[in-house]
């Protein structure tokens, strides 16, 4: 069975570089990374990744980006993949876009920036299941 894929969409390059090192460091090769920079290169990945099989295993995204807000494309992502973990991470998320999401999404989480490095994998963890040999 082929590694999971862990979907980080933030319009900084700086952040998705920085998310990608760090899990890959936390979790090694038990998932694959992909890292966009917008929401349409999120969605040529996701569909990428479902027309090839490829499971995936959470999405990370950040709020405030030029195409459209995080809570948009993460609601459109959940209309999708239903049980597929979500995660908002951003420093300027709209408190009422986060409370829309928590409860009517029982996947996502809303997680701060700037993020402790231990306190994300840790909720990665519990979010997932990498696959291990």
């Amino acid at each position: 069975m082929s590694q999971p894929t862990i979907l980080c969409l933030d319009d900084e390059k700086i952040v998705t570089d920085t998310l990608v090192t760090q899990l890959t460091s936390a979790f090694g090769d038990a998932f694959y990374f992909e890292a966009a920079s917008e929401v349409d290169e999120a969605w040529e990945i996701l569909e990428e990744l479902e027309a090839d099989d490829q499971p995936v295993a959470l999405v990370i995204s950040d709020w405030l980006m030029p195409q459209c807000k995080g809570d948009v494309f993460l609601a459109e992502v959940h209309q999708r993949w239903p049980d597929l973990p979500l995660i908002m991470l951003s420093g300027q998320a709209d408190e009422e876009a986060i409370r829309r999401l928590e409860s009517q999404i029982p996947t996502f989480t809303f997680f701060k920036k700037p993020w402790n490095r231990e306190e994300l994998v840790a909720l990665i963890r519990c979010k997932t299941k990498p696959v291990t040999d």
